[in-house]
């Protein structure tokens, strides 16, 4: 179920870029600036760490298909990944009903 609609798909994004390798976090951006708690777990959601910029649906889409690494929050972003084929939904991890999604992409040469 797609939850796309809150912020019109608008997410945060942070790049950065390791030895050929480019890692990407996006986050929903309606999440930015929350803490997300469950059990044990406490995760704040800052724009420090996910908000170098704000993209919309479609550089998003590119970044996921282009990037090495890629570390997602929340049910857009997410929902994106698996509709591109990046991850299966048993790789999903929520806490608190938020999903959280890394996807590594092996690459041999």
């Amino acid at each position: 179920m797609s939850r796309i609609g809150a912020v019109g798909g608008k997410y945060a994004m942070r790049w950065m870029g390791y030895q050929g390798s480019t890692m990407v976090n996006i986050c929903d951006l309606e999440l930015i600036g929350t803490q997300i708690e469950q059990d044990k777990f406490v995760i704040n959601l800052t724009k420090e760490y996910f908000q170098q910029e704000i993209i919309e649906d479609l550089v998003a889409e590119k970044l996921l298909l282009d990037c090495s690494i890629a570390n997602l929050v929340g049910h857009r972003i997410v929902d994106r990944a698996i509709k591109l084929k990046l991850a299966k939904e048993a790789s999903i991890k929520r806490i608190s009903g938020v999903p959280f999604l890394m996807i590594y992409k092996f690459q041999y040469g």
